[in-house]
C-alpha cells in the first residue's frame, strides 16, 4: 500500500504530513496528560500529527482541536476517526480557544500546542498560492470560506501599506521598490497568479541579495499570508486567552517558525513569568507572584538529525511554559523538572 485513504485516493495524512519536534512535544506535555483524564487543545490541528500521538499514548486523553481550514479538519478527523468521541473538531481561528472549551463541555485545559505558520496541508496543495515554488492563483487564506485574498491585498493596498506589511511582517530589506513596482504593474494588469509576483521580485530585489538572502519571494509571500491571515493579531489575542484556560499545573507549547511569531511568544511568556511585587520589597505580596514558570531556557531549537527527516523542521523555535498552582512558587500536577532543557 501507498499510504492513500482507500475512500478518496488521496495520499493519507500520516503520510504527507510529519509533525514537527514530536518527541519534545510529548515529553514536555505527558506529565499533566499521562495515567488520568485530561484535555488537550491543539490550537492548530492541521492534519492531526501531534495530536494522533498523544491520543495513542494517553488513553484517558480527551483533545479539542481548533483549525481556521476545513480541509484540515476533514483530513484531520479521518486520521483520528478510531479515537472516536474523544476528538472534537472545531472550525475556529485559535484567538477562539476559550469559547472552544466552552462549547465543547471540555472545562480547563491541561495541555495546549500551538504548532504556528503555514501547515503542510497548505504548502502542498497548489491551488492555495502560498508557495513561490508553484504556480497558482493568489490565495493564500487559511480559511477559504472568508476574508481578502492576496490578490485582493496586491490590487488595492496603497503603496505605503504595501511597504508597511513588507517591512513589519516579511522583515524584507527592499519593501519600498517593491511596493512602488506592484503599485506600478497592476495599473496595467492586476494580479491573479504567484508566478507574476514571484517575476516582480525577480527583477526588483538585486542578484546580490538573492545569492545570500535566498529565494526574492520568500519574504514577500510571508507578509502577505500574514496580513491575509491577521496572523500576527490573532496570535497577540490567542496566546494570552491560552495561558487563562489551562488548570493549575497545566502546561502550553509554542512552536514558532518566524522571529516575529517568536518574539510575541516571548514577551507574553515574560509577562506572565514575572513577578509583580515592587522589588524593594523583601517578601512576595500575596496574589503578585508569577502566575507560570518557564519550562525551557530560552527558544529551543530542532536537531539536525530531525533537520534531515523533516526539513520544515529547520526554522522551528519551541517555548513552554507551566501554571502554577497558585503565586508563590508552588506548581500543580506537572511541577519539578521534568522536561526541562538540561
Amino acid at each position: 500500500m501507498d499510504g492513500r485513504d482507500v475512500e478518496t485516493g488521496e495520499q493519507a495524512p500520516g503520510e504527507r504530513h510529519t509533525p514537527v519536534l514530536l518527541d519534545r512535544v510529548s515529553a514536555l506535555l505527558a506529565p499533566v496528560l499521562t495515567d488520568r483524564p485530561a484535555v488537550y487543545v491543539d490550537a492548530t490541528l492541521g492534519m492531526g500529527g501531534h495530536a494522533e500521538a498523544l491520543l495513542a499514548a494517553h488513553p484517558q486523553l480527551t483533545v479539542v482541536g481548533l483549525d481556521r481550514d476545513p480541509q484540515a479538519l476533514d483530513l484531520a478527523g479521518r486520521r483520528l476517526a478510531a479515537h472516536g468521541d474523544r476528538l472534537h473538531r472545531v472550525h475556529a481561528v485559535y484567538d477562539r480557544i476559550g469559547e472552544a472549551l466552552a462549547e465543547t463541555g471540555a472545562g480547563p485545559a491541561d495541555g495546549i500546542l500551538f504548532d504556528l505558520g503555514v501547515s503542510s496541508l497548505q504548502l502542498d496543495e497548489t491551488g492555495r498560492g502560498f508557495s513561490y515554488a508553484r504556480d497558482a492563483d493568489l490565495d493564500m487564506r487559511m480559511d477559504p470560506t472568508t476574508g481578502p485574498t492576496a490578490a485582493d491585498v496586491l490590487n488595492s493596498y496603497s503603496a505605503t501599506e504595501l511597504r508597511r506589511i513588507l517591512r513589519e511582517y516579511g522583515e524584507e530589506r527592499f519593501a519600498g521598490p517593491i511596493a512602488k513596482a506592484i503599485v506600478r504593474t497592476r495599473e496595467t494588469r492586476p494580479f491573479t497568479r504567484s508566478t507574476e509576483l514571484v517575476e516582480l521580485l525577480y527583477g526588483v530585489v538585486p542578484a546580490a541579495s538573492r545569492r545570500t538572502g535566498g529565494h526574492p519571494a520568500k519574504r514577500t509571500f510571508q507578509a502577505l499570508r500574514i496580513e491575509v491571515n491577521g496572523e500576527l493579531d490573532a496570535l497577540r489575542d490567542a496566546l494570552p486567552a491560552a495561558l487563562d484556560a489551562l488548570a493549575p499545573g497545566g502546561r502550553i507549547v509554542v512552536l514558532s517558525y518566524h522571529s516575529l511569531e517568536d518574539r510575541i511568544t516571548k514577551r507574553t511568556l515574560a509577562e506572565r513569568t514575572r513577578s509583580r511585587t515592587p522589588v524593594d520589597l523583601p517578601v512576595e505580596l500575596p496574589g503578585h507572584g508569577p502566575e507560570f514558570r518557564l519550562l525551557t531556557r530560552g527558544a529551543e531549537t530542532a536537531s539536525e538529525e530531525e533537520i534531515d527527516r523533516n526539513p520544515r523542521a529547520a526554522p522551528v523555535r519551541l517555548r513552554a511554559a507551566e501554571r502554577l498552582a497558585d503565586r508563590s512558587g508552588t506548581g500543580g500536577p506537572g511541577t519539578g523538572t521534568e522536561g526541562v532543557a538540561p
